[in-house]
């Protein structure tokens, strides 16, 4: 499968079912999912129903989330990526990885790659990042890959105010 993305410790390719596996674990996390807004994944065929949504994402966006591998044994670390949030008309920048590879930079890193390929490759004009108010190491990310704060407002109907960030090209050359 062909790379998309590549920095200096990671490789971003488009999601397959032969990820499933990795996913269930990453998934199946409560550390993981404590910020997310989303129930523990119980089963591979969530997962598999998961992935099958990403396939329809490339096609329909050209873009996604993406399987995320450390260059250095190809080690699934996680996703990153990319995903199209109709409910808003905005792009939004996310991810997710194992517990054992947060506190590496790997976010801040793959952030980074993911927003200059947004801007330069896809030519997108706007890429925002949600976070809970609670998810400090999120916000950190978004402030450190150059993103701006935006407001406080929830992200599902009837939930808290979460944390809007935002960036576009012009922003991004700037810092």
């Amino acid at each position: 499968m062909k790379n998309l993305i590549e920095t200096e410790r990671l490789l971003l390719r488009k999601i397959t079912l032969d990820d499933k596996e990795e996913l269930f674990e990453l998934h199946s996390e409560p550390d993981v999912q404590i910020y997310t807004g989303e129930p523990v994944v119980e089963s591979i065929e969530e997962i598999e129903k998961a992935i099958q949504t990403r396939i329809d994402d490339y096609k329909k966006y050209g873009f996604g989330r993406w399987a995320t591998f450390l260059k250095n044994g190809m080690q699934f670390v996680g996703w990153a990526g990319l995903a199209y949030l109709p409910e808003f008309d905005e792009i939004d920048l996310g991810y997710r990885f194992l517990p054992k590879y947060w506190g590496l930079g790997i976010a801040t890193e793959v952030s980074s790659a993911i927003l200059n390929y947004g801007f330069d490759s896809l030519k997108i004009k706007k890429i925002i990042a949600i976070a809970m108010k609670e998810n400090k190491a999120s916000i950190r990310v978004m402030e450190k890959i150059g993103m701006e704060f935006d407001k406080f407002a929830p992200y599902e109907l009837g939930s808290e105010d979460a944390v809007w960030y935002w960036c576009d090209k012009n922003l991004l050359t700037k810092k």
